[in-house]
């Protein structure tokens, strides 16, 4: 079965969630595309245009040799052709097929760019997987190892395969004319694949004196200006459109249009930016790897904006800093943070090679950058991409307070991190679902808990696999019963309404948040996602006894219910009635904890069931394998709820 977003159900859903503002700006996108089919005008002249946006004196050489080797070794293995996006391995990247999926086979049609149907798997192909390659962040990379090591073969290769998109995708022919998240992340790859190739003799002829490329920039950037994401659809992709405008209208500022594409770019990204992230530093669409991708393009655009010595609100460092404080205070002991609402593997700027820690990179950016606080997790290893913003970004005065302790409790946004002996960390979830109208990247998690020993998933949050082309694993990977919550009656918390809409939205509220200690932290939220029943969850974790304990109640009348925990794929269970042991390997050390549920509830373990499916992690966006959920099944009429304790052994 395939998900087609443009059945009229789906229209009335859609334009239920939409002000009146955002219904007219639409308006006007659909009559302003209707006029671009006949009407595409060529780039202005340019002349004289020089790139000047170059990396200082002495960038290059104080990339770390770990990461300069890691890069290279990436660099070879794309040069050879393989690479691997979603779970999918691909081998023709010699000489890539700009159009084609390598998933499903599909090649996706040519013609006037906003009539591809591109949610249309069956016509399409799985937009991602095409979608990806033309980032061009696999061509920074090249272009960085040419960087490092002045191999021309590197550039060339690059040069090679910018003239091959440019022939295959005119402006507004083809479905990577479609999606501004995608053209501006495009620009924003432009610009440092045009930095980092600047010792080679063939980069002027490339891009400043290359009609083509000029006309692509352009193009790119009046697209960019014409369509913004708007309204209930304004989260991470309209931060990526003004990033890359911003970027390119700074570097390749040759244009009529550049100073106002600029200006507009920087207002857009400096509104959108504060709207987009709560007062305490979190992402609003409580979706984690979208948080990591703001950071980094707010990042790359305020290093662009010091490259060109454009002026940038002081507001727009402060977010980014309090955006990184963040980070550093909810990873956990291996710098992972937590694994909440969608992913899908995006990142805005891409320099580094296989291997290097993307939540390490940005700490140690934050750390060049702003400062580490003294309650910043240590960070290790070295990544390529740090050296080279920070060799940009200038250093700036902040006037703003920093958490003088590591904070525990972020109240906008409904999270609390309990921490434990023995590297135990909790994340307790009582947040709003989602951001915006839409909530498009939320997951049905209310009161859901995450819960790892020294960086293992013990109680996972499974993740999110896909998000076109397969619905029943996007229902059930964003679903209450894929979290460790509870269920009733069957059915989800929120309402869906779509793969990227949501029609009503439970309402969590946190009661308690108590992480300071005195031996047990604790925690207390509930939800109004059930109508007519309110679910409350109450979670203390004891230091002394390395214990954690889950209480379950819900107020209304009698219904079915499912509570379901998910364990992380490195953990073996042995289910007996209701009590588990769990066990795992961390280090060649073997570690092991025993689950107590809820004597009221049937329980049964579940792994890799596919009809309905159950029992599943997705590592990573496109991939997925089988891990055990325990599901415990009976009535919500216990006077003293369902109580579940995790004991860690050793």
């Amino acid at each position: 079965m395939t998900v087609i977003s443009g059945s009229a159900g789906w229209y009335l859903r859609r334009l239920s969630r939409m002000g009146p503002r955002e219904v007219g700006g639409r308006v006007g996108d659909a009559v302003r595309r209707r006029r671009w089919r006949s009407a595409r005008p060529d780039c202005p002249g340019v002349s004289g245009a020089r790139f000047t946006a170059v990396l200082p004196a002495g960038t290059i050489a104080a990339v770390p040799p770990d990461a300069a080797k890691r890069l290279v070794a990436e660099a070879d293995r794309l040069m050879y052709g393989h690479a691997e996006y979603f779970g999918v391995v691909r081998e023709d990247l010699a000489d890539p097929d700009w159009c084609w999926d390598p998933k499903t086979g599909r090649r996706a049609p040519s013609g006037y760019a906003f009539d591809v149907p591109y949610r249309n798997e069956d016509a399409v192909g799985d937009i991602k997987q095409i979608w990806e390659l033309s980032r061009h962040q696999y061509l920074t990379v090249l272009a960085a190892a040419y960087a490092i090591t002045g191999d021309e073969r590197y550039a060339e290769r690059v040069a090679e395969h910018l003239r091959s998109w440019w022939a295959a995708s005119p402006p507004l022919r083809g479905v990577h004319w479609i999606s501004g998240i995608e053209l501006g992340i495009r620009l924003l790859s432009w610009v440092w694949i045009r930095r980092l190739l600047d010792g080679w003799p063939g980069a002027p002829g490339l891009f400043e004196d290359n009609p083509v490329a000029l006309n692509q920039i352009w193009h790119h950037q009046r697209w960019l200006a014409a369509f913004p994401s708007r309204g209930s659809s304004a989260n991470n992709h309209v931060i990526a459109e003004a990033a890359g405008q911003f970027a390119a209208a700074c570097a390749f500022g040759w244009f009529p249009s550049s100073a106002r594409w600029r200006a507009d770019a920087l207002r857009s990204l400096e509104r959108q930016l504060r709207g987009n992230t709560f007062d305490s530093g979190l992402n609003r669409e409580l979706a984690t790897e979208y948080h990591g991708l703001v950071l980094e393009l707010g990042l790359a655009a305020v290093a662009e904006a010091d490259a060109a010595g454009v002026p940038v609100p002081a507001s727009v460092r402060l977010v980014l800093l309090r955006m990184t404080d963040a980070l550093a205070a909810v990873v956990d002991s291996r710098l992972r943070p937590p694994r909440q609402g969608d992913a899908d593997d995006g990142h805005g700027l891409v320099v580094d090679g296989a291997g290097t820690d993307r939540w390490a990179s940005l700490l140690a950016t934050g750390d060049a950058v702003f400062g580490r606080l003294e309650w910043w997790p240590a960070v290790t290893g070295a990544d390529v991409r740090t050296p080279l913003l920070a060799a940009l970004i200038k250093p700036t005065e902040l006037s703003v307070s920093r958490p003088t302790g590591r904070p525990a409790h972020f109240a906008d946004a409904g999270m609390t991190i309990l921490r434990g002996p023995g590297e135990i960390w909790c994340r307790c979830d009582g947040g709003p679902h989602g951001f915006l109208s839409i909530a498009a990247h939320a997951h049905a998690d209310a009161l859901s808990v995450e819960v790892r020993h020294d960086g293992v998933d013990v109680l996972a949050d499974p993740g999110t696999y896909c998000y076109h082309g397969q619905p029943e694993w996007r229902q059930y990977f964003r679903s209450t019963l894929g979290h460790n919550t509870l269920q009733l009656d069957g059915g989800d918390q929120s309402v869906s309404g779509g793969p990227f809409l949501w029609t009503r939205h439970a309402r969590s509220r946190v009661l308690v948040a108590d992480a300071s200690g005195e031996g047990v932290a604790r925690w207390c939220a509930e939800h109004d996602g059930y109508q007519g029943s309110v679910h409350r969850r109450r979670v203390e974790l004891t230091a002394a006894s390395r214990e954690l304990r889950v209480v379950d109640e819900v107020r209304g009348p009698r219904r079915a219910a499912h509570l379901a925990f998910h364990l992380g794929p490195a953990i073996t269970a042995d289910l007996a009635g209701h009590r588990a042991v769990l066990t795992w390997t961390r280090d060649g050390e073997g570690r092991s904890a025993e689950l107590e549920l809820p004597g009221q509830l049937s329980w049964r373990a579940h792994r890799g069931e596919t009809d309905p499916p159950l029992g599943w992690y997705s590592a990573g966006f496109g991939r997925k394998e089988p891990a055990t959920t325990l599901v415990g099944t009976g009535f919500t009429d216990g006077a003293d709820g369902f109580t579940t304790v995790l004991r860690f052994r050793g």
